[in-house]
C-alpha cells in the first residue's frame, strides 16, 4: 500500500510532536523511530522532516540544542516544550474525534429508511 502524501502532510506535526514527547531526539533518530513504529508506513524524508522541525521550533513547540555524540560528531536534538505538550494534547483529541467519525462512515451498516 502506498502512503498518501496528503495524509502525511496533514499529520506530520502530530507525528513529530508525539515522537519527540517521549524523549529528545535528533533527526535521523526521529526518522528511524517513526519508520519502526509504523512498520514503514511513514517513511520520513529529510526534505519534509527538517522544515517541519524548524517550523515547530519557530512556533515554540520544540526547542533544539546541540550535543556531542560518542563518535565526536555534533547532533542537533529536539525537545518538546510545555506549549508543544499543550498543542499535542489538542491534536490527540482532534485525531480521536476524526478517527471515530471516519470509522463510523467506513463501517458497514444498514442505511436508514427513506
Amino acid at each position: 500500500m502506498n502512503t498518501d502524501p496528503d495524509l502525511v502532510r496533514g499529520t506530520l506535526n502530530t507525528i513529530l510532536l508525539e515522537t519527540i514527547s517521549r524523549a529528545p531526539m535528533y533527526g535521523y533518530q526521529i526518522c528511524k523511530t517513526v519508520n519502526a513504529k509504523t512498520s514503514g508506513y511513514f517513511n520520513l524524508r529529510e526534505g519534509s522532516l527538517y522544515p517541519a522541525l524548524h517550523r515547530l521550533e519557530q512556533e515554540g513547540l520544540l526547542k533544539a540544542y546541540w550535543e556531542q555524540a560518542d563518535t565526536g560528531r555534533r547532533r542537533k536534538y529536539y525537545q518538546i516544550t510545555d506549549a508543544g505538550r499543550r498543542v499535542l494534547a489538542e491534536k490527540r483529541e482532534q485525531w480521536q474525534a476524526f478517527a471515530t467519525a471516519i470509522q463510523q462512515v467506513l463501517a458497514p451498516s444498514a442505511l436508514p429508511a427513506m
